[in-house]
């Protein structure tokens, strides 16, 4: 079996690429650019879009595995960002399984994300709640899962759809590398008070959720939610990584109400929504269907992410 993997330079994909190799899958890798010398295929395909050319990277291709995409920022500084977002994650998706129909490929697995549903939950969200994304981000990602079905709906392609929580483990960067850093400065944190629950996965579950939605007969045509199963508060997680590094972690009570106070005089409420709000999926459909159930547990993937960080 050949895989393509699109985003094979990313956290993700670079980390899927390893795996895949040693448990000796044909591993071919689509890259925007020449990045270094790898030690598998790769072909350079340039900027996705609706006219990137796939021919080379898709010939022989059993799986496509597309990883790629104009991804969530903070700070967008462009003109009209869901214009943005639908030239890369929706045409360049929807551009991208076509010319995979036209190639012989049998099954097309595109990594969403939570944002489809939602930005809080109530309860856990699963995949038979009505997709409801609230930023341009999200947006982007529900249209590239409609375009698919559609595709899929005319040609006989199989799609399989996952969208995952934040993803962490070693490498990763953003806010979630930002907080090991904060507690390994010994900064106080005003989090003590806060009681929420959110779902995470480690990066090494993922990629066993990836693996099975590439080959498991029923996984085609089906929506997965995954995570670690330990949906934890964020003082909790702060905790967990403070424990990880040999240290305590030093938390001091502040009212949540407060902070989005200060935080929207700022202009840091998305920031400080994302620390105090709930975010919960329930994974239970794709562990019933295709029997996946993760292979570490929050605290391994924790002492893994923190170790990299050093």
């Amino acid at each position: 079996m050949v895989i393509l993997i699109t985003g094979a330079n990313g956290f993700v994909g670079s980390a899927l690429i390893e795996q895949l190799i040693l448990q000796n899958y044909q591993v071919r890798a689509a890259v925007r650019r020449t990045h270094k010398q790898e030690d598998f295929p790769s072909v350079v395909v340039g900027e996705i879009g609706a006219n990137t050319n796939w021919a080379d990277a898709l010939e022989g291709v059993d799986v496509v595995v597309h990883l790629a995409a104009r991804v969530h920022v903070m700070k967008d500084v462009a003109k009209n960002p869901l214009d943005d977002f639908r030239k890369v994650n929706v045409e360049g998706t929807r551009h991208l399984a076509e010319s995979a129909v036209k190639a012989g490929v049998k099954r097309f697995v595109f990594v969403s994300s939570v944002k489809v549903n939602g930005e809080e939950t109530v309860r856990p969200y699963s995949e038979l709640d009505k997709p409801n994304p609230q930023d341009d981000y999200g947006v982007s990602k529900w249209e590239a899962e409609q375009a698919l079905h559609e595709i899929a709906a005319k040609t006989g392609l199989e799609i399989v759809i996952i969208r995952p929580p934040l993803v962490y483990g070693a490498g990763v960067k953003g806010n979630f590398s930002l907080m090991i850093k904060v507690l390994a400065k010994g900064f106080p944190l005003p989090f003590a008070s806060v009681k929420n629950l959110r779902s995470f996965v480690y990066v090494e579950n993922l990629l066993d959720a990836l693996i099975l939605c590439a080959t498991h007969p029923k996984a085609a045509g089906q929506t997965y939610l995954v995570s670690d199963g330990e949906d934890v508060s964020t003082p909790d997680l702060l905790r967990k990584q403070s424990v990880a590094m040999g240290r305590p972690a030093k938390l001091m009570p502040c009212s949540p109400a407060f902070m989005r106070f200060a935080a929207r005089l700022i202009g840091k409420s998305k920031q400080i929504d994302r620390l105090l709000g709930n975010l919960q999926v329930d994974s239970s459909k794709i562990r019933r269907d295709l029997g996946w159930k993760p292979s570490f547990t929050l605290d391994e993937g924790l002492k893994a992410t923190v170790s990299s960080q050093k």
